[in-house]
């Protein structure tokens, strides 16, 4: 289990166990592969713990070794380069790209993945009310970057369970609540993501106010975040990801089913219309 502090180690931990996957895959030893990319065995064993952290031309000679098609290039980039996210979450939002299965429970505001440029601007300037416009609106584009996600038609597979007290708090004003609800009913309605209502009148549920991502691979075992107060915890504990996930299911359970959450979602964007209307 990889906890706030370490989200980037556990990131990079992904990273050693995708190149070890590949590496079998491909027939080589950690000797033959140091060979090739001109490092020793032993440094290849060290990648693959994660205990360090290649350079961005081993990765290049590790893609030509391996004819990974430059993934090891650019992940490792990424995770080299200054993150444009909060560290406890950088690791969750790289793990993000990599997913081909998210599943999101939001009780308290809109998931980053579905959040207009206007929303996410209020969300984060009422967490920073000292920021320059350059720095909100920086952390405004790398949102909109992590949201062109869900332009992939077929991937990821996308679930998100939202408390209805999400699409009444008018964030930004009733106008920027209304465009926010819309589209999210908009993806919903293109069957682009899957997304279910969990009334007020349901009253306690699990996790109280407390957000959920669970997360799906190809390849690689399953992952759940949970976050805090400006900390996060990215689990990866076969038997701790099953327990959080049987806890998904129940918030499933007591959420309305998709078409009904689709007629809350209309009736609350109409419902902030009329007030922007009014002022």
């Amino acid at each position: 289990m990889a906890k706030a502090g370490s989200s980037r180690q556990a990131a990079w931990e992904f990273y050693g166990t995708e190149l070890k996957r590949r590496r079998e895959a491909a027939g080589m030893t950690q000797q033959g592969l140091g060979h090739r990319v001109f490092v020793s065995g032993g440094y290849i064993g060290q990648f693959e713990q994660a205990i360090r952290k290649p350079q961005i031309d081993v990765a290049q000679r590790i893609d030509e070794a391996l004819q990974t098609d430059g993934f090891f290039e650019r992940m490792c980039r990424k995770l080299i380069n200054n993150s444009r996210y909060a560290e406890y979450f950088a690791a969750a939002a790289e793990l993000e790209s990599l997913a081909t299965s998210i599943c999101d429970f939001a009780p308290t505001i809109v998931p980053g993945l579905l959040q207009t440029a206007p929303y996410a601007r209020a969300v984060i300037l009422a967490s920073n009310p000292f920021a320059s416009d350059d720095q909100i609106e920086e952390k405004v584009g790398a949102r909109m970057e992590r949201a062109r996600l869900l332009q992939d038609p077929a991937k990821p597979e996308y679930w998100v369970i939202v408390h209805e007290h999400v699409l009444r708090l008018p964030v930004g004003g009733p106008a920027v609540m209304a465009e926010q609800i819309d589209r999210i009913t908009g993806l919903a309605r293109s069957r682009r993501i899957l997304l279910q209502v969990l009334p007020s009148a349901a009253g306690a549920y699990p996790l109280m106010g407390r957000m959920l991502t669970l997360m799906e691979f190809d390849d690689a075992p399953p992952t759940a975040y949970t976050e805090a107060v400006y900390s996060g915890n990215l689990l990866d504990d076969p038997a701790l990801v099953k327990r959080v996930r049987a806890t998904y299911d129940l918030l499933r359970a007591s959420a309305l089913p998709p078409e009904a959450s689709l007629d809350l979602l209309e009736s609350a964007a109409e419902d902030h219309r009329r007030c922007a209307s009014t002022t």
